[in-house]
């Protein structure tokens, strides 16, 4: 028996949603009819647009809640994660695989690329304080880590990587507008590929909108996106090496 799941808003089932969007078109009753209509043309029914603001004399934004009859088959769903919590290994867990399994330093190099000059996401993984109570790479004693920061090239990311004979490479994307980071991602593994590199490395790639599924499609052995931290990196990259190592 299928184990069909529905949004939920008020009753288990009901298929309430909430949308959000904007319309090339001026705030008003004209644009928020606009928006009721354009909500159930997508096949939503029972449509109420319950706010909507102007965002420019041409343009609007509206929130809406309607109601779907489309439903999801849960025990289909697969998930791409690199891995599953039970299988992160704490700070603490990881140093001594570390040790037992390699028996040196693991050395990561990280850097937000491209003209992106947004550092949180690689900060939280890679400083010493980390982020939401869980240290990031620089903590822990059986990595050397070094955060190169926001805006590097990936040329300059590539020669500083070798310079330090890196064994793991983070690249942190966190604008994603019209796909810049899908270019600035691709750029980085192309290089690498006709530098006769890519195997010399475990390349990770890791931002808000970055998933397991889509950064392995790009060529990258991982992605890490929203509610990982340090440990599910260095897990990863701790195991992916004691793998090369035996190959």
């Amino acid at each position: 028996m299928a184990n069909v799941i529905r949004p939920y808003g008020d009753t288990l089932d009901d298929g309430k949603v909430q949308l959000s969007f904007t319309l090339p078109v001026p705030d008003g009753p004209r644009g928020r009819e606009a928006a009721r209509l354009s909500v159930l043309g997508w096949g939503f029914k029972d449509c109420e647009v319950v706010h909507s603001a102007a965002v420019s004399d041409e343009f609007s934004f509206y929130v809406a809640y309607a109601t779907t009859e489309a439903g999801l088959d849960y025990d289909l769903v697969q998930s791409a994660e690199v891995h599953s919590e039970d299988q992160v290994m704490s700070m603490d867990e990881t140093n001594d695989y570390i040790r037992a399994k390699l028996g040196r330093k693991i050395v990561l190099v990280g850097a937000c690329t491209g003209f992106d000059a947004h550092t949180v996401g690689i900060d939280a993984v890679m400083n010493m304080k980390g982020y939401n109570h869980h240290f990031g790479l620089e903590r822990y004693p059986m990595i050397e880590a070094y955060n190169l920061g926001a805006q590097v090239p990936n040329e300059k990311l590539i020669e500083f990587a070798a310079r330090v004979k890196a064994d793991a490479i983070l690249v942190s994307q966190i604008v994603t507008q019209k796909d810049v980071h899908v270019e600035n991602m691709t750029q980085f593994i192309e290089l690498l590929e006709a530098r006769g590199e890519r195997g010399r490395f475990v390349c990770i790639a890791g931002g808000p909108r970055i998933s397991n599924k889509f950064a392995v499609e790009l060529g990258y052995d991982a992605g890490f996106g929203k509610g990982t931290y340090a440990e599910h990196v260095a897990t990863f990259v701790a195991k992916k090496l004691v793998e090369k190592s035996l190959a």
